[in-house]
């Protein structure tokens, strides 16, 4: 047998063995398996969700997606590096537009490859001024099919939540005009139809606080006055002698995104994600909504036996 068939040979054995494997389920947390949507403006804004979407999908089998609104190509002006990485001119405005939505659709696939998405949704709305007025990008963008799909997707679905960034004054208009884009879009189906919508956010440190109630001028990005944000910390520990922790999970993802130089500057940057209940919500989403939150927090990556 030939060295290169006995390799091939080692692979495919290998592979089934792998295929046997069987990793301790949690999904008895929950009495079902969550499905999500998260919604983000750019190729790399989930990073932000990462730690509880790696836990859905890894520890409770649960299905979380990806709608990007922009095909990323403003990013050029933060691709310094990523011309050694791809052999391009990447922050010459010219070429990182031409060059930089194919490159961020294969980036963003593979920070999901870790955090086990299941589909990506490209709307590849032109990703232009870098502006805190949300009015640009909503007279840039075709809204209505943003709309129309998000709509279509969420039927078709039937998800439990929708994640989107938390749309704060002082973000980037397309962060905020992503969240208001879901918002509406949900806020048009019919009420027994629709997720639960969550605005997330974080903190560098656990104990923070969030300062937010709505977008100015536009009521359906208000939250739920009464409702503590859900929240789970990376720094949560696991595996031997505890010293591991989530933001592994979280740097992998950054670490894809390597035609973006400033995402690389958030690793180990975020400690805690929280997740703040739309007003747009019924009351009884509150409920599942700790319930879901509760289980992420409790799960565990398990501990090998010695």
């Amino acid at each position: 047998m030939s060295r290169l068939s006995k390799l091939c040979r080692t692979v495919i054995v290998t592979s089934c063995l792998l295929l046997l494997v069987t990793w301790p389920s949690f999904s008895q947390a929950l009495d079902y398996e969550p499905k999500i949507l998260m919604v983000t403006a750019h190729p790399d804004d989930d990073v932000i969700f990462s730690a509880t979407a790696f836990k859905t999908t890894r520890l409770l089998n649960g299905v979380v997606d990806l709608a990007i609104v922009t095909n990323g190509e403003g990013g050029y002006r933060y691709s310094t590096v990523g011309n050694y990485m791809y052999g391009l001119e990447l922050d010459k405005e010219e070429v990182g537009r031409a060059y930089l939505p194919g490159i961020r659709k294969k980036e963003v696939m593979a920070g999901g490859d870790i955090m086990g998405l299941r589909n990506y949704y490209f709307f590849d709305q032109v990703d232009d001024s870098s502006s805190l007025d949300v009015n640009l990008p909503m007279e840039q963008w075709d809204t209505d099919m943003v709309r129309r799909r998000l709509k279509e997707i969420i039927l078709e679905e039937g998800y439990d939540f929708i994640f989107t960034m938390l749309p704060r004054a002082g973000t980037h208009a397309h962060h905020k005009a992503s969240a208001l884009l879901a918002l509406q879009a949900v806020n048009e189906l019919d009420p027994a139809e629709r997720p639960i919508v969550l605005g997330a956010t974080f903190f560098g440190q656990s104990g923070g606080t969030v300062n937010y109630t709505l977008l100015e001028g536009y009521p359906l990005t208000e939250i739920r006055p009464d409702t503590e944000p859900f929240t789970f910390d990376r720094s949560q520990r696991f595996g031997f002698d505890d010293r591991l922790d989530y933001n592994i999970i979280s740097n992998w993802v950054i670490a894809e995104h390597k035609s973006q130089g400033t995402m690389q500057m958030y690793r180990n940057g975020i400690q805690v994600e929280a997740y703040l209940y739309y007003a747009l919500n019924a009351d009884e989403g509150i409920e599942k909504a700790r319930k879901y939150f509760r289980a992420v927090n409790e799960a565990e990556i398990y501990k090998r036996e010695e």
